[in-house]
């Protein structure tokens, strides 16, 4: 499928530099959203609770002392009497030690007869207590202006104090108490003009920095996702040339995170990829040159039976044999296909059991008794220990036979195998050695590969397809497997079993 028809299939998405866009300009509208929300409802209620907090605090300490000098009057017998000048002095003298600290704060004292008493003012302008005087001269102040009684009979009826007094824009919070007796009373005030203009003056300039940070946001959003997206446009693009066949793709790694990663599995895949594409070549061609060979040969020599030597029952015997040999060699090469492909695509999965590997090896190396008779060979087994392992002992047999056919197919000039069954904590580890030529460095990682060849094996017989067999079996076990070979001094096939009852 070409490229442009890929690209017409798709469903229409918004790139991820345009999902970075929206996401980043999203969350700073939010944001704001949300620095505005609390502005306007959460700024002003919080603010006014604190400073109810502080104006009830203070008002607490300050009743607190007029019932510690209303006792020590009762102490003296001056019943009846108010507060005195020695009680406004220890006052005076408490605020100037800034144990109550009443600095912008507007304290009222006053009685049940709702007059003042003594006020304490420094907080300018003040609603309950109204300034005279002109600019210049000396100010003074209406201690029992309107509002002020209204406060103190509210305060005596109810016996505490919370109201917020307004008069155009200035606004001021009162918080009053009694005295234990009730006889006194206590208005402790602030003014909030403050945070309502800070509240003003934050909404008003809200909307230009809005603006402001949602373009630079954009801004940052363009550039960022650019660089973010650049590797993987390059990663698409390499993908779209390996769709094409081109496998010599890799992409240059620039970067160390997560990204960078990606495109080095990327390139890692390329090859693999690359490597798989040879070796399905290889494998075509060799199969197709295996199986052209017996099917030319049972082709030509039935046509000689057929047309020469039918009344010739030597010859006839002779060629009829030659057919039946490349038929089962034919049939031998396509079982290998047949097996090897049940095995990967896992249509074939192991049935396992528990049972003892040396008694396996034991029965298997029996199998080669002719075979070393007839042909001079030693197959020497050292299984002489119990190997509990757990495995499908039909493909472990299987594993075995190729590994054995294998090293006597490469077997050295003292025509010795050795096939070891070494027992290990947590199961066993089998071994077959060979004394043959060895593999070449070169040829190592690739043993295991199907229908592959190492240099030396160029032309000898065999379907090719017996190690990739094993590979495959050792693969569906989780076993651990590969090969230990040196030029000259043979190889040595070894893979672990387990035990799972351990």
């Amino acid at each position: 499928m070409k490229k442009d028809e890929i690209k017409q299939k798709r469903p229409f998405a918004p790139g991820i530099q345009w999902q970075l866009m929206l996401f980043i300009g999203g969350i700073t509208l939010f944001t704001l959203l949300l620095v505005w929300g609390i502005i306007t409802y959460a700024l002003e209620p919080q603010y006014n609770r604190n400073i109810r907090a502080k104006l009830d605090s203070k008002a607490a300490a300050i009743t607190a002392l007029i019932d510690q000098s209303d006792a020590e009057i009762s102490s003296r017998t001056y019943q009846g009497l108010y507060l005195n000048d020695e009680f406004w002095s220890g006052v005076s003298q408490t605020f100037r030690d800034k144990k109550i600290n009443v600095d912008g704060n507007c304290v009222d004292f006053s009685d049940s007869t709702l007059r003042c008493l003594k006020a304490y003012e420094s907080m300018y302008p003040c609603l309950l207590h109204e300034s005279t005087g002109a600019f210049g001269g000396e100010f003074g102040y209406n201690l029992d202006t309107r509002i002020a009684i209204q406060l103190r009979q509210k305060l005596f009826q109810d016996g505490s104090l919370y109201q917020i007094v307004k008069i155009g824009s200035s606004m001021q919070m009162c918080v009053g108490r009694l005295s234990a007796d009730g006889q006194y009373g206590v208005i402790v005030s602030a003014s909030l003009a403050q945070i309502t203009t800070a509240a003003e003056v934050l909404r008003a300039i809200l909307g230009p920095v809005a603006l402001i940070l949602l373009v630079l946001d954009l801004l940052l959003a363009i550039l960022f996702s650019r660089w973010f997206t650049n590797p993987i446009r390059k990663l698409s693009n390499g993908a779209q040339e390996i769709a094409s066949g081109n496998y010599d793709v890799q992409i240059k790694v620039e970067r160390h995170d997560e990204i960078g990663r990606l495109a080095e599995d990327f390139n890692h895949m390329a090859a693999e990829v690359k490597r798989s594409a040879q070796l399905e070549k290889d494998i075509l061609a060799n199969v197709s040159h295996d199986l052209r060979t017996p099917l030319t040969l049972i082709k030509g020599y039935a046509e000689t039976v057929r047309d020469l030597t039918g009344s010739d029952d030597a010859k006839r015997t002779e060629q009829c044999n030659i057919i039946v040999d490349e038929t089962n060699r034919l049939s031998t090469l396509v079982n290998s296909v047949m097996e090897l492909s049940k095995v990967q695509s896992g249509a074939e999965r192991p049935n396992l059991v528990d049972f003892d590997m040396s008694d396996l090896c034991f029965e298997v190396a029996g199998r080669y008794d002719a075979l070393c008779d007839k042909n001079h060979w030693q197959l020497d087994l050292q299984a002489n220990e119990p190997c509990p392992v757990s495995a499908d002992p039909a493909m472990m047999e299987r594993v075995m036979h190729n590994l054995l056919g294998n090293a006597f197919h490469h077997i050295g000039a003292d025509g010795v195998v050795v096939l070891r069954a070494i027992p290990q904590e947590k199961g066993c580890r089998i071994e077959i050695e060979d004394h043959g030529p060895g593999i070449p460095p070169e040829d190592l990682p690739y043993i295991f590969d199907r229908y592959y060849r190492a240099r030396q094996d160029s032309g000898r017989t065999g379907t090719g397809l017996g190690l990739s067999i094993t590979k495959a079996i050792l693969q569906q076990h989780g076993f651990a497997f590969g090969v230990d070979s040196a030029v000259g001094r043979g190889s040595t096939f070894w893979f672990e079993m387990k035990d799972t009852r351990k």
